[in-house]
């Protein structure tokens, strides 16, 4: 169940920030005990594959606090930060030890589809939302939530590896700012629509 758990921090963090909790599980694999790589996965703990992602979060942390720009970047992040959660999911052997299920161990594809589903919504979310921020703040507030979305992917990478126990509760934190960020970009839609339905003059 604590893998479970492991796989499902990570993936939302992923969600949020795709290189934050791979960064994370190749430098604890690489130096600590505390990450575990299954076989097929060394290559996540490799320096040079290191430094790689931690170029791409350099990039990534830039290109995600600039208004218009943003947005831009959450769509090339459409299929990268569901990719990373797969990975980070399975990387954690969260797929093998699933509930103890034989079942997981014999489909490891599952793990990645688990991954990828939940990384994918936490980012349909952000995606949906920084517009609306930007839009309602004049882009003053991009800077601001993308910092918040960096700690809290940084935040759940950590938890997932070393309290995975504590994941529901910080999932239960994260939902939220994310249920008021939806009802803020349904109102918003709303307003929009009223407007254009408005007859001009």
């Amino acid at each position: 169940m604590l893998a479970a758990l492991t796989g499902l921090g990570l993936s939302t963090a992923a969600g949020l920030n795709a290189f934050i909790p791979l960064l994370v599980v190749g430098v604890l694999a690489n130096l600590t005990d505390s990450v575990k790589l299954p076989d097929g996965y060394s290559w996540l703990s490799n320096w040079g594959v290191i430094v790689v992602i931690a170029v791409l979060l350099v990039a990534e942390m830039v290109l995600d606090k600039i208004p218009a720009v943003d947005s831009v970047n959450d769509a090339l992040q459409t299929v990268v930060r569901p990719a990373s959660g797969g990975v980070v999911f399975s990387a954690t052997n969260a797929a093998a030890e699933f509930e103890s299920s034989a079942w997981m161990s014999e489909h490891p594809w599952a793990g990645w589809l688990l991954g990828i589903v939940v990384a994918l919504a936490v980012h349909a979310v952000k995606a949906t939302a920084r517009p609306v921020v930007n839009a309602g703040t004049a882009g003053v507030g991009a800077p601001v939530v993308s910092t918040a979305e960096d700690a809290g992917s940084l935040g759940m990478s950590l938890i997932a590896v070393f309290a995975p126990v504590l994941v529901v509760v910080a999932l239960l934190l994260l939902a939220v700012p994310a249920w008021w960020l939806i009802r803020r970009v349904r109102r918003y839609r709303a307003r929009r629509r009223a407007a254009r339905g408005q007859p001009s003059g």
